[in-house]
């Protein structure tokens, strides 16, 4: 696990850092808004791999949740933290460029995120850290809805997909 005195960087709206604050001041604060990186890993097919929080997280644990989320570390680039994740989390280590898709601000009761998501196609093996994840697996989109709203994802990975669909519904529609 992630020690608690781990430090972040608090950002304003934009991402210009104003001081660091340690992982307990921001997990317990709405007013620290801190950098985070994710990726929705998704293979030819259209699924999407999930992670299923360990129950030693701090934050929902036992949720299942996005395919790669992580803190960025002071100073790092967004890609960066988010390849540096993809490796701890799932053990994909690739060349393979990262599609940027948005930034969006997650407010939940306990903490306030800057989140840089990406998108990764990926046909190769997935190796989840036991440390961090209890258990990972592709799941089809309409079966990520049929869930939505039964508590068995984080509120964070349900706002996540709503917005990463609307954007995919969006890119094909603009193809028509």
């Amino acid at each position: 696990m992630k020690p608690a005195d781990e430090w972040f960087e608090v950002v304003d709206r934009d991402g210009r850092v104003l001081c660091l604050a340690t992982r307990r001041e921001c997990h317990s604060s709405r007013f620290l808004r801190h950098r985070v990186a994710h990726v929705m890993v998704c293979d030819p097919q259209g699924r999407v791999y999930l992670q299923k929080r360990s129950l030693q997280k701090d934050i929902q644990p036992g949720k299942w949740d996005t395919s790669v989320g992580g803190h960025l570390h002071p100073g790092e680039a967004p890609e960066l933290g988010a390849r540096r994740e993809l490796a701890e989390e799932l053990g994909i280590v690739t060349g393979r460029p990262l599609l940027w898709l948005y930034r969006y601000e997650m407010q939940s009761p306990v903490e306030i995120e800057l989140v840089e998501t990406f998108e990764l196609i990926w046909e190769g093996e997935i190796h989840p850290d036991p440390d961090e994840i209890d258990e990972g697996r592709w799941w089809e989109p309409q079966e990520i809805r049929r869930h939505l709203g039964t508590e068995i994802f984080t509120p964070n990975f349900e706002d996540e997909f709503t917005r990463w669909r609307s954007l995919k519904m969006s890119q094909a529609n603009a193809s028509k």
